[in-house]
């Protein structure tokens, strides 16, 4: 098939243009968020190419996978079909609602003619779909390998701008874990944090705008991984982490409990419990190599790529039949 999707979220895109498809993915002048083409941090394969706007109406496009609101009205401008009438489309919901939890409705939710596709059971348990056709596609990992080795006594965490987005991906939470060990934070916009959270000198490390696989190996030199996200689907980097064979102290909330087993480290609600677990890793290295290796067997077996690839092909085919 001949896929449109735009470039919004890379790590999932990543994943998801490793399927046996031709993916046209929008790129415009600026780059912008609109035409953002393909990846310069993560490895693409070849079968996802860049079109301009102007050139897709060239383009005989068998499905359309949609991820914005306002990419229906840009799809049937660039493409002249509409989505879900002219031209077979999916919707593609990687977020929680932004407002009430249980009361937000979807803006596809007053149609039917387009499914939602939601990344967690949990998002789909919580988003008002109304109408919509809806299904769960849970995440799939291209396997960076295990890279594990723990030897920088740190713990490490993956966030895409900590401050802006603030209590939503636990920034408020980082205090309590340097308490107790050195922090390490990589993700876009990180060096922000030396500003809102100011610590003694090394005690808080930044490491903006890293490839995926720099980050990556970094990543796996860290003692343990401490996810604190409050209120996001589950993350990309909490799956990765698990893959690269890392202990993971896990904030519990949406999906993550259901995501990390017991023997994979530790979920709680609790900072105090977080900032504990944290403290046996670094100095427990044994412990920490064990729920490692406990992480990444639950990540192979219920985030590989295979499967999210063949779910992927099931959601498509039916949208184009």
């Amino acid at each position: 098939m001949r896929v449109l999707l735009w470039h919004v979220h890379g790590a999932y895109t990543t994943s998801l243009v490793q399927g046996g498809h031709d993916y046209l993915v929008p790129v415009l002048p600026d780059r912008g968020p609109d035409g953002r083409g393909r990846a310069g941090t993560y490895l693409w394969p070849p079968n996802a190419v860049e079109v301009a706007p102007e050139a897709l109406r060239d383009h005989d496009v068998d499905v359309v996978i949609l991820q914005r609101p306002h990419e229906l009205t840009l799809a049937e401008q660039w493409l002249g079909r509409r989505p879900g009438a002219d031209v077979p489309a999916v919707y593609l919901e990687h977020n929680t609602p932004g407002g009430g939890a249980v009361t937000t409705r979807h803006p596809l939710a007053e149609q039917s003619a387009v499914p939602i596709v939601h990344v967690t059971h949990f998002n789909a348990l919580v988003w008002d779909s109304g109408a919509a056709p809806a299904t769960v596609i849970e995440h799939g990992i291209v396997d960076p390998g295990r890279q594990y080795t723990g030897d920088l006594e740190a713990a490490g965490v993956v966030v895409n701008e900590p401050v802006r987005r603030g209590r939503a991906v636990g920034t408020d939470l980082l205090p309590g874990l340097l308490d107790v060990a050195p922090v390490d934070v990589f993700g876009m916009a990180v060096d922000r944090l030396h500003d809102a959270l100011p610590a003694p000198a090394g005690r808080l490390r930044t490491h903006p705008d890293l490839t995926q696989d720099r980050m990556h190996a970094e990543l796996a030199r860290r003692r343990v991984y401490v996810h604190l996200h409050r209120w996001t689907s589950l993350g990309l980097s909490l799956l990765e982490a698990m893959h690269l064979g890392m202990p993971v102290v896990v904030l519990g909330c949406t999906e993550a409990p259901f995501a990390v087993p017991p023997a994979a480290g530790l979920v709680s609600v609790r900072p105090s419990d977080l900032a504990g677990a944290v403290a046996l890793y670094l100095r427990d290295a044994e412990a920490a190599r064990a729920a490692g290796a406990a992480a990444r067997d639950a990540a192979l077996w219920r985030y590989g790529l295979k499967r999210f690839l063949d779910d992927w092909d099931a959601v498509l085919a039916g949208a184009v039949s």
